[in-house]
């Protein structure tokens, strides 16, 4: 029997937990938002220890705050309509883009596919809890829909271009195991197999009116499914951060006007990998 049957009862409960956003059937482009979704349902949350208030400030730190709006706004302003895959879930349900086994260096800092601990390392969940119940129920669906996915823009247009949408803190936080390089308005994180020069390059034009733009640091790395991972060139992937102060107010405030500026620049991307 599973240590947390609480877990189990509300992924299955909640077929909600991702979305797939068409776009336009001639787009290779699929703009991916994992960490943007504070919700949390209420028997997983029964699992963790935190009291509410406590619980809201993890929130405020985690969440990549307004990055589906992010995403939103640019896909209407693109000229070709991307798609996009939304996890409506908070990374305190499952980080999606976690390895879901030992393979994952975040293990560490109890930050694995179902985190254990918070961003400042306090406990998230009691020591036992275990993590097979969400990984079998909200991890895997979502990866194996990521995937479908990827593979139909494959089947459609020959080519799939993922661009993974996240944010990040000013100010470096404690469960960050790289975190002390630059930390630039704009880092492009990259895979050494899915991340042509190319798509760098066409990323630092796009987004040279933010801010500087760096790469790999503090985050490094880009999404890919593992079905095409170190396999199929045909998929790139490139992961945009943007640092929070540029268009919100930190840790967990409203969005500005600086978000505007961003989903055009984002957009500006998603037009130039697509053509």
């Amino acid at each position: 029997m599973s240590a947390d049957p609480a877990a189990a009862d509300a992924a299955s409960a909640d077929p909600a937990s991702f979305e797939l956003l068409p776009g336009a059937i001639t787009s290779p482009v699929v703009l991916h938002v994992p960490h943007s979704s504070r919700r949390i349902p209420v028997p997983v949350r029964a699992g963790i220890t935190l009291d509410d208030a406590a619980l809201e400030r993890e929130l405020d730190h985690i969440t990549d705050a307004h990055t589906a709006e992010l995403a939103e706004q640019a896909s209407r302003a693109a000229g070709v309509t991307p798609w996009r895959f939304v996890n409506r879930l908070s990374r305190l349900v499952v980080d999606p883009e976690r390895f879901p086994d030992e393979r994952e260096e975040m293990r560490a800092v109890g930050m694995g596919a179902v985190y254990t601990r918070t961003t400042h390392g306090a406990p998230l969940r009691p020591a036992d809890a275990d993590p097979a119940e969400l990984i079998e129920r909200c991890f895997r669906p979502y990866a194996e829909a990521m995937t479908a996915a990827v593979a139909d823009r494959l089947a459609v247009t020959g080519r799939a271009v993922v661009i993974d949408v996240h944010s990040y803190p000013t100010a470096r936080l404690p469960y960050e195991l790289h975190g002390g390089g630059p930390r630039p308005p704009v880092c492009l994180g990259t895979d050494a197999f899915h991340t042509p020069a190319g798509l760098v390059e066409r990323a630092r034009k796009a987004f040279e009116g933010v801010g500087t733009v760096g790469i790999d640091s503090p985050f490094s790395g880009a999404y890919v499914p593992l079905r095409f991972h170190g396999k199929d060139p045909r998929v790139t992937s490139l992961m945009v951060e943007i640092r929070r102060d540029t268009y919100m107010s930190e840790p967990g405030g409203p969005a500005g006007p600086g978000l505007g500026r961003l989903a055009a620049a984002l957009g500006a991307l998603v037009d130039a990998v697509t053509r």
